[in-house]
């Protein structure tokens, strides 16, 4: 079996690297291709192999994915509000820096997540049904506690309002876009509207500075701190049904300001991104529930021991950290480029994209997010408001109000 966890966890880390660098890809659209070719495959491979390259793919993602946030400004559902410090950091020449910060949280992260999905396995499904009530009620509490402590609440409730309805009119018409990779694909062109391209128009121009990596300028005890914070948001939209990495990233704004502390931001948005996969293969094995695409894909199988797909995960971890490292290396070849240029070819990329995912929907719902994500710039509040394009959604389905 170990050979077995071994090659599947090698063509994991290549699959995860491919969908954690291309925005718009995500591991679950690779465990999907997988799932396709599953007949095939298992000619070739044994069922250990192909779960472990599955879960491997996935812990991959999550630690590759900071790269097109970072240097490119362009989010996907997992990093949403992360691409905003991390790519600050890289118009401060110190893009290297971001991208091994938050290399460190999601490394933090798989520490974190052995011992939190042990209790998870064995405390949480004798009080399944009392946890899933109280979702709503945390969501709205966050929420409201964000537009109370905000410099111009009036105008943050109107941005959460107005984001949040935008992503109920999004995920309940989803079916009229293509699903090229999948239903959730929706959700490209909602966040990148509301965090990429609305970024991108307001950012300035000149040319981007020289990228210098003078080492990471985070303390033990702030690294510690937020990483523990992040592990606890990532368990905890791991294990709950309807949460993603967009509500831990909304979550951890109320405990750590990604404009205040960015490098603490980074750490913990990665932390809770990689503790995320591996709460949700727990919550997988106690509770049967699928809580992303490549659980449902592992559904599919002969799934191996959990205890494997640790190891296949701990393993991709590892890989994925030194990658990420070493992709890192080339942030200097960003010094010198026009800016402008290179947010006016994001965005035409982030379009091209969304119509070759979505179609004309999906071009309608970015131009409307990119509206919606325009107002807190104008308005001088922060942008963690448009997350109600995902908490607002979340919320009404967690209080049996289903909107779609």
């Amino acid at each position: 079996m170990l050979i077995s966890i071994l090659a599947g966890t090698a063509l994991g880390i290549a699959l995860g690297a491919v969908s954690g660098l291309i925005p718009g890809i995500h591991a679950n659209t690779m465990a999907g291709v997988l799932l396709g070719l599953q007949a095939a495959l298992l000619l070739v491979l044994d069922p250990v192999m192909l779960a472990a390259a599955m879960f491997a793919a996935l812990v991959t993602h999550t630690f590759l994915d900071i790269i097109p946030s970072a240097f490119l400004g362009m989010p996907d559902a997992d990093t949403s509000i992360s691409v905003l410090p991390a790519h600050a950091l890289c118009l401060e020449g110190r893009g290297e820096e971001a991208v091994r910060i938050s290399a460190l949280g999601s490394a933090a992260g798989v520490v974190f997540s052995l011992p939190i999905a042990a209790l998870c396995f064995l405390l949480l499904p004798q009080i399944q049904s009392a946890i899933d009530w109280g979702i709503g009620l945390l969501i709205f509490a966050v929420a409201g506690f964000l537009i109370v402590i905000s410099d111009a609440p009036r105008w943050a409730a109107a941005v959460f309002g107005a984001s949040g309805m935008l992503g109920i009119f999004t995920l309940r018409h989803s079916y009229l876009a293509w699903h090229t990779v999948g239903d959730q694909a929706v959700l490209m062109p909602l966040l990148s509207g509301l965090f990429g391209v609305a970024v991108l128009l307001q950012a300035s121009h000149g040319r981007m500075p020289a990228q210098q990596f003078t080492g990471i300028d985070i303390g033990g005890a702030a690294l510690g701190r937020s990483s523990f914070l992040g592990a606890a948001a990532g368990a905890l939209v791991g294990w709950l049904p309807g949460l993603s990495n967009a509500t831990a990233n909304a979550l951890l704004v109320s405990l750590i300001g990604y404009d205040t502390n960015p490098r603490e931001y980074i750490v913990a948005t990665s932390a809770a991104n990689t503790v995320n996969a591996f709460i949700g293969l727990a919550a997988f094995a106690a509770i049967g529930r699928m809580r992303n695409g490549v659980m449902v894909a592992l559904a599919s199988l002969e799934v191996p021991p959990l205890s494997a797909l640790f190891l296949a995960g701990a393993l991709a971890a590892l890989g994925a950290y030194l990658l990420a490292v070493f992709l890192s290396r080339y942030a200097d070849r960003l010094g010198g480029i026009d800016a402008g240029r290179l947010n006016r070819g994001v965005i035409g990329f982030i379009a091209v994209l969304t119509f070759v995912l979505c179609g004309p929907f999906g071009l309608l719902v970015l131009a409307l997010a990119t509206a919606i994500g325009l107002v807190p710039h104008l308005v001088n509040i922060r942008r963690v408001y448009c997350m109600g394009a995902i908490m607002l959604p979340v919320m009404l389905y967690s209080f049996g109000l289903a909107c779609f």
